[in-house]
C-alpha cells in the first residue's frame, strides 16, 4: 500500500444519492463497501463526513441565524451521517467506532487523540462526528485537524469530479485537469478544493490532500495503492 493510514473526508451530499436531501441507504452501504475493501488491505481509516445533506450551519447563519447556533446544528447533523455510516459498516463486519468532538456519551465517545489512535492501531475504523466541536470551522478544516493529530499519511477528499479543474468542467468543457497541483497555487487561483483554512493546515504540516470520484468503483483501493487517480496537493 502506498498509503498506510488516510483520513477520508465525505460530503454530507454525498449520501443523497439522487434524493433532494436525506440519507440513501443504498449509497452508505456502497460507502461502505469501499472502505471494507481497503480495511482488508490493511489500510488505517478515518473518516470525517459533512452534514449538509441535512443542515448546514453556514446556510443556516446567512438566513438570519445566530451562527454559533447555526453550527451546532450542523455538528448535529455531522453526527446524524456518521451513525448511519458506523450502522452501515458494522453491519458488513467492519469494526467501527464513531468519535463525537461534542459530547454525547450516549450516542457516541468523546474525542480523545490518543483514544482514536488506540482504535486505528486495533484496525477499527474511526469516525469523527460533529466537526471539530466549534463553531466557526467546517468539517473541511475539521479532517485537516483530525488528519493531522492522527498522523494520517494523506486527505482523501471524495467528490463526484476525478479530480481539480482550472474550472467546473460540469459548466466549461474547456476546463483542464491537474494531475498534481502546489497548496500555494490552489490558493492563489482560488480553487475549491477545501476551505482556506484546511488547505493552509495541510501545508503548513506538509500532508498531501488527494481529490478523487469515489463513486467511480475501485477509485478509492487505486488511491491508496498509489496508482494515478484524482489530483494530488502537495
Amino acid at each position: 500500500m502506498k498509503f498506510a493510514r488516510i483520513l477520508l473526508k465525505l460530503s454530507g451530499e454525498a449520501l443523497m444519492g439522487d434524493q433532494k436531501y436525506g440519507i440513501d441507504p443504498a449509497v452508505v452501504s456502497m460507502i461502505a463497501d469501499q472502505v471494507k475493501e481497503i480495511r482488508a488491505l490493511g489500510v488505517e481509516v478515518g473518516l470525517v463526513i459533512g452534514g449538509g445533506n441535512i443542515f448546514r450551519g453556514v446556510a443556516g447563519a446567512t438566513r438570519g441565524m445566530d451562527r454559533t447556533t447555526a453550527d451546532h446544528m450542523g455538528m448535529l447533523a455531522t453526527m446524524i451521517n456518521a451513525l448511519a455510516l458506523q450502522d452501515a459498516l458494522e453491519a458488513k463486519g467492519v469494526h467501527t467506532r464513531t468519535l463525537s468532538g461534542l459530547e454525547m456519551p450516549k450516542v457516541a465517545e468523546s474525542y480523545i487523540r490518543r483514544r482514536a489512535t488506540r482504535h486505528l492501531e486495533k484496525g477499527r475504523v474511526v469516525i469523527f462526528g460533529a466537526g471539530t466541536g466549534n463553531p466557526y470551522f467546517s468539517t473541511d478544516t475539521a479532517a485537516a485537524l483530525r488528519a493531522n493529530e492522527i498522523n494520517a499519511e494523506v486527505v482523501m477528499k471524495a467528490t463526484n469530479v476525478d479530480g481539480i479543474y482550472t474550472a467546473d468542467p460540469k459548466k466549461d468543457p474547456s476546463a483542464t485537469r491537474f494531475e498534481r497541483i502546489a497548496f500555494q497555487e490552489v490558493l492563489e487561483k482560488g480553487l475549491k478544493v477545501m476551505d482556506a483554512s484546511a488547505i493552509a493546515l495541510c501545508m503548513e504540516n506538509h500532508l498531501p490532500i488527494l481529490v478523487f470520484d469515489m463513486n467511480k468503483p475501485g477509485n478509492l483501493v487505486a488511491a491508496v495503492k498509489g496508482e494515478a487517480v484524482g489530483t494530488l496537493v502537495s
